[in-house]
């Protein structure tokens, strides 16, 4: 039996291994495609032992090394980054599943290369997932941009090269221009980038209390990944992707990074009482509140279904981040279980556009009607992967809404009750 200790640094070597046997196994297709199955079922049980000894209130962690003193490269499991691992690892043997199909079913080219990227892109989501301080959280973040860059350029034409720039473009220059001068200046006024129940600000208040709301501003901003707007044109520009990339940048690692980075970066280094005290957040809660709506009314004006869907990521990822802004247990409450329902749900939806795809060669909602009673059981997944996405009671979907809600109301915040609503209604539309 591995220990949860052991298995947080095997979920990181595991998916490494399993690049090497995808390339060793590049003539034969078969056995490549086993090998990432294969790999991703292990991966799964180990995210999976981690998450059930966390769950019992143990806490195991792996230290690899120091690069500085004070500064390691080392993990620890807590619950948050648990449960993230659990989601990214199970979704992404589902869609290792559904891109065997896919892949085939098109033809693609440069399959060897595709598998190989996702492998050490999950095996960067792991590290970030298990990441035990700011330094450790930041380079598998890169790590995490720079291996899914080829999947988002994996087409090879001209729409492919120009989503790719952007999408490094827009992440690369927010993590190094806002993401690491945060991270510095923390490490220069704590002296750690340790992440610590109730976080690390409180006992520097005097401190970090002036510039709480610049410093705050700089993750937010910085971590990309989570699509806040003004921060979010890398992610409708990455859609030029094959639908399994869509799927994973969408639902298992690349936005689930983002947004549970500054979840936890919220609950571990500002703490929610520190940021309730000082109402640092509350600027930026209104901004996510702004992407909610505005990135749900740009989505019902896009044709392209792709588009639709990447629009509704954008909106759909500012719930977690209005969360988190929120300051209260309720609130982040609502932010985790966000990332969990939107991952299952918006994953649905873009395997079933994959499958429109792959069927009928349609990309255009105007030139769908019809192929629901072509296409029954694609639709009808469809159809509750939307109804989660909406929340309707009692689908995975409704939880976050309600658990926002309440964190709302424990704010303060009845005004953001009535932009949860009429998301709501954007979303039906």
């Amino acid at each position: 039996m591995i220990s949860p200790g052991l298995a947080i640094p095997l979920t990181l070597a595991l998916p490494v291994v399993g690049c090497l046997l995808i390339w060793l196994l590049d003539k034969q297709p078969n056995l490549r495609e086993a090998a990432t199955l294969i790999t991703g079922g292990v991966l799964l049980l180990l995210a999976i032992s981690v998450f059930m000894a966390v769950g019992e209130g143990q806490r195991p962690g792996y230290e690899l090394f120091e690069v500085i003193d004070g500064l390691p490269i080392a993990f620890q499991a807590e619950p948050l980054g648990a449960m993230f691992a659990v989601i990214a690892s199970g979704l992404w043997l589902v869609n290792s599943v559904y891109s065997i199909g896919y892949m085939r079913g098109g033809n693609e080219k440069h399959q060897t290369r595709f598998y190989m990227s996702f492998a050490v892109a999950i095996s960067a989501a792991m590290g970030v997932a298990f990441a035990a301080n700011l330094f450790t959280l930041f380079i598998f973040y890169e790590v995490l941009t720079l291996s899914t860059f080829p999947l988002v350029t994996h087409k090879g034409d001209d729409n492919a090269r120009r989503g790719g720039r952007i999408y490094l473009g827009v992440l690369m220059a927010t993590s190094i221009g806002l993401l690491l001068p945060a991270i510095v200046w923390t490490y220069a006024i704590t002296g750690t980038t340790e992440f610590a129940v109730g976080g690390i600000f409180a006992e520097h208040a005097d401190a970090v209390a002036p510039i709480a709301g610049v410093l705050l501003g700089l993750y937010v901003f910085g971590i990309g990944k989570a699509a806040l707007m003004p921060a979010h044109p890398w992610l409708p520009n990455a859609m030029v992707a094959p639908t399994p990339v869509s799927a994973f940048l969408h639902a298992v690692a690349v936005v689930k990074a983002g947004v549970f980075s500054v979840l936890k970066i919220v609950v571990y280094i500002f703490g929610i009482d520190f940021l309730a005290d000082t109402g640092a957040s509350i600027p930026f809660m209104w901004v996510a509140a702004i992407s909610i709506l505005l990135a749900s009314a740009i989505a019902m004006h896009k044709d392209n279904l792709k588009a639709r869907l990447a629009y509704s990521t954008v909106s759909q990822l500012s719930y977690v981040t209005l969360g988190a802004m929120l300051a209260t247990s309720m609130g982040v409450m609502g932010g985790a279980t966000q990332i969990a329902a939107h991952a299952l749900g918006k994953m649905t939806l873009f395997m079933c556009a994959g499958a429109i795809y792959v069927a009928h060669h349609k990309i255009l909602i105007s030139e769908m009607r019809g192929l629901g009673r072509v296409m029954p059981f694609t639709f009808g997944a469809f159809f509750l992967g939307a109804m989660s996405i909406i929340g309707l009671p009692p689908l995975a979907g409704s939880w976050p809404k309600f658990f926002l809600m309440l964190g709302a109301a424990d704010a303060g915040q009845l005004a953001i009750i009535a932009v949860l609503m009429i998301s709501s209604i954007l979303n039906v539309i």
